[in-house]
Parts: C-alpha cells; sequence; structure tokens
C-alpha cells in the first residue's frame, strides 16, 4: 500500500457543508477518479481515508488534511489533478504528497484564523483584542447535544492581532478567498493563533470571548477561514504539517 496527504480547501458556499457531507464527496469523487483505495476489513468494509481536524460547519479553510491509502503506487501530483476535477467547485485540492515517517495529526497543533468582521471599525475590534489578551480566564458558552456548556476560551488563544480590510492586497495570504462585496466601508479584521484543545476552541468561541471581555456585538455574521494548520513554535507561529513528508520524498 501507498499513504498519500492531500490539503484540500473549502470555499464560498461550501463552507456550510457539514464534515460528514465533506467526507460523501470524497468518497465520490474517489470512485468517479477510479483512485485504487485501500479498504478495510469485516463485513462492511470502508475506504482507508484519515480525516484531521475538520473545520466546523459554516467556516471556510484554505488548510483541510486528509490521509488515504491506495493499493497502488501513484503520483501525488497527478492524484491531486484528478481528484480535484472530480469534485465540486468549492472543494479544491491544493496539494497531495507520499506520506514520510511519523503522524499527520501530531502535527497539527494549531490553526491561524482570519475573521472578518463587517461593521466593526477596526479600532473598536483592537481595543477589544487587547481586553482579551489582557484576561486570565475567559468563560464562554456553548450549545452541544448534550445542553449548554461552559469553557474558558483563552488559554487556547496563542496570538491575536487586528487588521482592516485596507491592509490586505490580492499578493496577501489572509487575502486568499476573502469576499469584501458585502462589508460595507468598515470592516475589522482579527488574525488569531488559536491552540487545539479538547474541546475545541472554534472561531464563533473566539467571538463570544469579544463579547464578554468588551461586549463586542458585530452588526452582521462575521465570516471566518482557517488559513493554516500546523506545529506551534516558540514565537506563536505555525509549522508547514507537510514538510517532513516533502523532505522524505526528496531524501
Amino acid at each position: 500500500m501507498q499513504k498519500l496527504r492531500l490539503r484540500y480547501a473549502k470555499r464560498g458556499r461550501l463552507r456550510f457543508t457539514s464534515h460528514r457531507d465533506v467526507a460523501r464527496a470524497f468518497e465520490r469523487a474517489l470512485r468517479r477518479a477510479g483512485v485504487p483505495m485501500a479498504y478495510s476489513q469485516g463485513f462492511n468494509p470502508h475506504p482507508k481515508i484519515s480525516w484531521v481536524g475538520a473545520a466546523p460547519t459554516g467556516v471556510a479553510s484554505e488548510a483541510e488534511y486528509v490521509e488515504l491509502q491506495v493499493v497502488r503506487r501513484l503520483d501525488p501530483a497527478r492524484l491531486a489533478q484528478v481528484l480535484d476535477a472530480a469534485l465540486a467547485p468549492g472543494l479544491d485540492v491544493v496539494e497531495a504528497v507520499e506520506a514520510g515517517p511519523g503522524g499527520l495529526a501530531e502535527r497539527c497543533e494549531g490553526s491561524r484564523w482570519r475573521i472578518v468582521l463587517p461593521g466593526v471599525p477596526p479600532g473598536e475590534l483592537a481595543a477589544a483584542v487587547s481586553a482579551l489578551l489582557a484576561a486570565e480566564r475567559v468563560e464562554v458558552e456553548r450549545m452541544t447535544k448534550s445542553g449548554r456548556r461552559t469553557i474558558d476560551a483563552r488559554p487556547a488563544i496563542i496570538r491575536a492581532e487586528t487588521l482592516s480590510s485596507v491592509d490586505l492586497d490580492d499578493n496577501s495570504p489572509d487575502a486568499v478567498g476573502i469576499d469584501m462585496s458585502d462589508t460595507g466601508s468598515v470592516c475589522g479584521i482579527l488574525v488569531a493563533v488559536v491552540r487545539q484543545t479538547t474541546p475545541a476552541v472554534r472561531p464563533d468561541d473566539v467571538l463570544s470571548a469579544l463579547r464578554v471581555v468588551a461586549a463586542l456585538e458585530p452588526p452582521v455574521p462575521a465570516k471566518a477561514t482557517r488559513m493554516a494548520q500546523g506545529r506551534l513554535d516558540d514565537d506563536g507561529g505555525l509549522t508547514d504539517p507537510l514538510a517532513q513528508d516533502r523532505a522524505a520524498a526528496i531524501g
């Protein structure tokens, strides 16, 4: 068998697609593309697909990861091409590499989120972020299947900074997939690095934390996009989780 790791994006309207629907779409696309998948044993075999930290429903992402096992060797670049063609626009395969040593999930310790807040002045957002970073504990409520749950969101927030829409240009990595058409003349942008925890702290939890510490209430729903996942470094940055696999392939 061969193990392959893919980075894919979830863009546009497909940000409202659940992870279960994304998984089904991938399985159909793999069959349509004729990918020779490996299957589990037993009464009801399933293709060997492992998902890593899927983004929640309602948010976009430029950095989702999935691992596949196939029964014969494939060229990763060719796999990325044919699978991307078989998927619906908005589910886009960005890269495929042959898996090297080590697990993929352990390399995804954190995420960098870009949260666009239409109608929120950048100065107001900056003040709210400063209050959030100064707090030692920020409890927020989340609705779960078993009812309301209170979590402390603050320890998971490693870094946070603010931008305005005028700070982004077409070549900025934070401008990928951004839709500013309905933001009006005022727009604050929050870029936050959040540690993967249990339970996970999601973009809506970060917004709830801003509401708790600074009563920040965006006039229209915010748009969140995961820009990167990776292992956290000492400065709160993220390393590319596929870098080791590329290095192993070259070596």
